[in-house]
């Protein structure tokens, strides 16, 4: 959308009432990947899909909620309250423009980010009954057919799935992949951690030696074969 003229949007909008709003975050990722991988990997995937529907691709936020890696080096992390105000008066100024359908996609799939997004959706909705919303993350859309597709389900953070996506979107920006190695970490349970270091200090949760960009390109085709379905289905319904 930001490389439309104000003239080619107003053209279109009359017709087009939906938009896709990729969320990311700038968070650390191992030795091998990009702080940015939340952002890519679903924004290529919003760039694709958006070639076969008639629908707005927002430009993209970068910045989200990130807890568990805030420490690490390179997380740049917001409050949840910062994320909240912010798409929210960004859904807010795509109402005044006319739009009523939103579909809000996370790379990121952090638990309290997701969360206040959700929650900025039931707030919205609520205030404003004309709207619709879709709200998913890629972890959970990609979760079910992991196994499917051979990988491990615990895998979840800059390991194999992750790391074969950016593989096949965006394999110039993956670094140093020898250097990678597998990591689980083990939080205690319904604990509120300080010290989050002492249990992850990698920025890595699975196995990025088993990525390829093979395993990327089949996970990317079912990412956007879904999300194409959710949509369909979000406007018929």
């Amino acid at each position: 959308m930001e490389t439309m003229t104000s003239e080619e949007f107003a053209r279109l909008s009359q017709k087009v009432k939906s938009v896709i709003i990729p969320v990311g975050s700038i968070e650390a990722h191992g030795p091998h990947l990009p702080l940015a991988t939340d952002l890519y990997t679903i924004y290529e995937i919003c760039k694709t899909l958006i070639e076969d529907l008639p629908i707005f691709l927002a430009p993209p936020l970068y910045f989200g909620v990130c807890r568990s890696t805030r420490d690490l080096p390179g997380t740049i992390s917001i409050r949840g309250e910062t994320l909240k105000s912010l798409l929210r008066d960004i859904l807010y100024s795509f109402y005044r423009q006319g739009l009523k359908n939103f579909i809000i996609l996370s790379g990121h799939a952090g638990g309290t980010h997701n969360a206040f997004l959700i929650d900025t959706a039931e707030n919205f909705i609520e205030e404003f009954k004309d709207t619709k919303f879709l709200v998913a993350d890629i972890y959970s859309l990609l979760k079910e057919d992991l196994s499917v597709l051979g990988l491990m389900e615990e895998d979840s953070h800059a390991g194999e799935w992750e790391t074969s996506l950016m593989l096949y979107l965006k394999k110039d920006l993956v670094k140093n992949l020898e250097r990678s190695y597998q990591d689980y970490p083990k939080f205690p349970r319904f604990h509120i951690v300080r010290d989050k270091n002492s249990f992850w200090n990698s920025g890595i949760w699975g196995d990025p030696q088993r990525a390829t960009p093979q395993k990327g390109q089949l996970l990317a085709a079912k990412l956007i074969e879904k999300i194409k379905n959710l949509i369909e289905e979000f406007w018929s319904s």
